[in-house]
């Protein structure tokens, strides 16, 4: 289960005890894990709070980021390694690095500067590796 709550992007505030924002999606999706944790004979409940302070506040959506932070970094340097490799293997990993950006954005509360660097690694990526395939006359096409 803990795994499923990372995939959400939950902030671990204790033991046992994690944070998401509270919108329908995390919702529907805490509501889901609690149910699977007491299926197997667990206690679990979902519990809705607010931090205390505008500064609890800040911090929890600043540990978030800095989180999914490291994670686009990840892709980043991806996206650096697999420019060096043969053209067949950079389209392999282009569409493993999109698909994993698209994970990481699904739990992305707090949008740091590292997404955009990461989503503009992998058009990079992308145009290089479509530039290669065409032929040489076909460069200044349309």
């Amino acid at each position: 289960m803990w795994r499923r709550c990372k995939q959400l992007g939950v902030a671990q505030l204790g033991d046992g005890l994690v944070g998401l924002p509270a919108d329908a999606r995390t919702r529907e999706q805490l509501d889901w894990v609690a149910e699977q944790i007491v299926k197997f004979g667990g206690t679990a409940g979902v519990w809705l709070s607010h931090p205390a302070t505008a500064g609890q506040e800040h911090d929890l959506a600043a540990g978030m980021a800095q989180a999914r932070a490291a994670e686009y970094r990840g892709v980043i340097e991806a996206v650096t390694a697999a420019g060096r490799e043969p053209a067949e293997v950079r389209r392999r990993v282009l569409r493993r690095l999109r698909t994993q950006w698209r994970a990481i954005d699904r739990r992305d509360f707090f949008p740091p500067p590292d997404r955009e660097q990461a989503r503009q690694a992998l058009a990079q990526l992308a145009s290089a590796s479509t530039t290669e395939e065409q032929p040489a006359g076909n460069l200044a096409a349309p």
